[in-house]
């Protein structure tokens, strides 16, 4: 071969073929000869020498794992030169999310009162320090109440730390490997040997980018099957070597496009699934950013689960699922909350088992920080797992699967579990409206009325039903009312403070409570006014009013009901008799004639006749009563006023005892809580504590009444009534003698005892 290279070489340099020719057209299957030039060399040697010059392209040095001459004052230290990974030339631009443009109006108002300081000269210290304290306030208050879709938005954060960043902070050393060894390395998965505090661990993680070109190069952190059966080629290495496997989950799902099916992805996703569960090492999954459905999964079967704080993890994509059940992804709000995807849910149905915590700002706040926790979090749990034997930690893995929403009759629930299980909702009635309301009291105040002329003792008439259905919408105003104005959390937690001191030993309640329950209830009451549903909670309270007096009326209409009947019947039966009937007849038509318009302008005569047939019929009467135990006793209107205004005086000074006696209000306020808690079937501990407390209450006024001078006006009204009662005959006289000034008496019925 040789022989012939040197001959067709000579001749064809001979022939004007340039050297070029010759290394152009080693590719045309006859080394160094042209096509044109075959069939038409001549033989010959040629005593001219010639030499071949190639021109080598310079390669750049391949820097890998680390330059020879790197930089130890880089930020991150010498890991982050590592290649292709390098620290990024210009800083992120900062990224502002919706719900955080109050934190950038505050950062702004910052700035520009530095920038005034800075250019006045004037000291606004005080001023900066107000707004940066405000500021963190706010910024506090907004990452410790964030609703899920912002959770999503924090994970899906252009700035958040990816695999890489994470990997270098928390290793002394990493060394990247590659290749899936069937001839593809997808950049979305990273996989790599690492150390921690000395320990090896294989790390495999899903890589998003920094910025637009890394993000297009890593393919947005969506992984191709080639992806993961690196990912799997890199499981087994770790499992033949017996290093730890630490995985990093942060992908919106498997790159979904049609070279990925036809190249198998989900039988490449099917497989890691599988293998998993069959390593003899330990794994443990860190969710970084959003984990989504089996892309998230195929690197994700492990011993345990650990998420930051707002990572999310799902089968479909909150958007998705909006467009799937509501049929617009502007619903996604609402299918974030109804899909329980952020960790703290996750760890509640024991799908994720830790929250590793983020600074306020989320994790690209501070990602050195945050990349520390997960390296606490990570040394802590192999710690753990690395203490199982083979066997134990096949089982610790498979069992962690199994009992995903496992449920089995007849055995007792985990006290925890059973603590984070969903409680069963009543099914939401539509509340009625004010109007409706009105209607259904009106049409009740009907049947009162009616029930009232038919009979002396009306019916119940739903009127309990009624009742009920208005204290439960009151109930439902004052806890919107109460949601209004801020206050719902602090009486969630006086309420628990309450529900632990009554379940005490000490029968008594701690002063402080009571004092830190009565300034709620001032706080409350003094700004009821401004809560948007105080005209519809007014409303509601003057129904319940009304109805609760006619139903106390009626109850006591009830109590009374045969007395007064049996009293009717009588007096009926004495105005029926044949004497005293013509009487009252007679004396009717003498007064008709004498064309009188009162007593004053009756004659002494028909006067003396009256009383007459008054003694009468008052006699009867009282001979009537005498069996049912009852006696007739006369009361002059004047002095039943008297006995009126003494009881509003005495309920006056009752109410000014309470106001200034602190320990009096005190116990009031616990005895209300008592029997609101004690409900309409009160245990026996119940009843015994509400009437101690009625004891103590009734004691204290009593004594506090003595004290007055209400005892000295309540004898001198009793020898009123008993003066008033022995002159009733001189009352008669007075009217028969024409004294037209006396008053006509009331006749008082009652059993056993005096009215005073």
């Amino acid at each position: 071969m040789a022989s012939m290279l040197h001959p067709t070489a000579t001749g064809n340099l001979a022939s004007g073929t340039s050297v070029s020719d010759l290394l152009q057209s080693s590719s045309n299957g006859v080394s160094g000869v042209p096509l044109r030039t075959l069939g038409r060399a001549r033989l010959g040697m040629s005593k001219r020498e010639f030499s071949v010059v190639a021109k080598v392209r310079k390669v750049k040095k391949h820097e890998y794992p680390w330059p020879d001459n790197a930089d130890p004052n880089v930020k991150g230290g010498v890991l982050s030169h590592l290649s292709p990974f390098k620290p990024l030339k210009e800083k992120p631009k900062p990224v502002t999310l919706e719900f955080e443009k109050p934190l950038v109006a505050l950062q702004k108002k910052i700035i520009d009162v530095q920038k005034m300081a800075n250019e006045t000269g004037l000291d606004f210290t005080d001023q900066i320090i107000s707004l940066e304290n405000k500021y963190q306030q706010a910024l506090k208050d907004l990452y410790t109440h964030l609703t899920p879709i912002q959770r999503v938005n924090i994970a899906r954060h252009p700035n958040r730390p990816t695999c890489l960043d994470h990997i270098f902070n928390i290793t002394e050393k990493f060394v990247e490997l590659h290749g899936d060894r069937g001839g593809y390395d997808d950049p979305a998965i990273i996989t790599g040997l690492g150390s921690i505090n000395g320990r090896s661990y294989m790390f495999i993680g899903q890589q998003k980018g920094r910025n637009t070109k890394e993000n297009i190069m890593r393919n947005f952190g969506m992984p191709t099957p080639h992806g993961y059966r690196k990912a799997l080629r890199m499981m087994y290495y770790a499992d033949h070597h017996g290093f730890p496997i630490v995985t990093f989950i942060d992908t919106p799902g498997a790159y979904a496009d049609l070279k990925s099916e036809e190249l198998g992805q989900g039988e490449a996703i099917a497989h890691n699934l599988r293998t998993m569960f069959g390593l003899k090492v330990p794994i443990v999954s860190i969710v970084m950013g959003e984990g989504g459905s089996g892309g998230a999964l195929a690197i994700g079967c492990c011993n345990k689960m650990l998420m930051l704080e707002n990572s999310v993890f799902y089968v479909a994509s909150p958007e998705a699922c909006a467009a799937i059940l509501w049929k617009t992804a502007k619903a996604s709000p609402k299918a974030a909350e109804k899909l329980k995807i952020t960790a703290t849910e996750l760890s509640k149905l024991q799908i994720c088992d830790g929250i590793i915590p983020e600074p306020l700002g989320g994790a690209h706040a501070d990602p050195h920080w945050t990349s520390q926790q997960i390296k606490s979090a990570i040394v802590e749990s192999m710690d753990e797992l690395i203490k199982m034997d083979t066997e134990e930690l096949l089982k610790h893995r498979m069992l962690k699967y199994r009992k995903l929403g496992g449920f089995q009759e007849g055995i007792p629930q985990d006290p925890v579990k059973k603590a984070h299980m969903k409680k069963t909702e009543k099914p939401v009635v539509p509340r009625p409206d004010n109007s409706e309301l009105e209607g259904e009291v009106e049409k009740l105040k009907e049947q009162i009325l009616k029930a009232k002329k038919s009979s002396a003792a009306p019916p119940d008439l739903g009127m309990n039903e009624m009742i009920d259905k208005l204290k439960e919408e009151i109930d439902y105003e004052y806890s919107v009312a109460a949601k209004s104005l801020g206050l719902k959390d602090k009486i969630v937690m006086l309420q628990e403070e309450f529900a632990k001191a009554r379940n005490s030993k000490d029968q008594k309640i701690q002063p402080a409570l009571l004092d830190k329950m009565q300034k709620l209830k001032e706080e409350f009451n003094q700004n009821l006014h401004t809560a948007p549903n105080y005209e519809s909670l007014s409303i509601k309270l003057g129904m319940l009013k009304e109805v609760s007096t006619a139903k106390s009326l009626s109850e006591k209409n009830k109590e009374a009901s045969p007395l007064q009947l049996e009293i009717q019947k009588k007096y009926k039966d004495i105005l029926d008799q044949p004497g005293i009937k013509q009487k009252i007849e007679s004396l009717k038509a003498e007064i008709g004639n004498t064309g009188a318009c009162g007593v004053e302008d009756l004659d002494q005569g028909l006067k003396v006749k009256i009383v007459q047939v008054k003694k009468e019929i008052e006699s009867e009467l009282a001979d009537a009563l005498e069996p049912l135990g009852m006696r007739l006793s006369k009361i002059p209107v004047p002095v039943k006023a008297k006995v009126d205004e003494l009881n509003k005086e005495s309920n006056k000074i009752i109410k000014d005892i309470i106001s200034h006696s602190p320990e009096l209000k005190s116990k009031i306020e616990l005895l209300k809580i008592e029997v609101a808690s004690a409900g309409k079937t009160p245990s026996t501990e119940s009843k015994s504590k509400v009437q101690a407390l009625q004891q103590e209450i009734k004691q204290g006024i009593e004594k506090a009444i003595n004290l007055s001078a209400l005892k000295e006006k309540f004898e001198q009204l009793k020898a009123e009534i008993t003066e008033a009662i022995e002159s009733s005959e001189e009352t008669n006289e007075s009217l028969v003698s024409g004294n037209a000034n006396g008053s006509m008496p009331l006749f008082n019925l009652e059993a056993n005892r005096s009215y005073y």
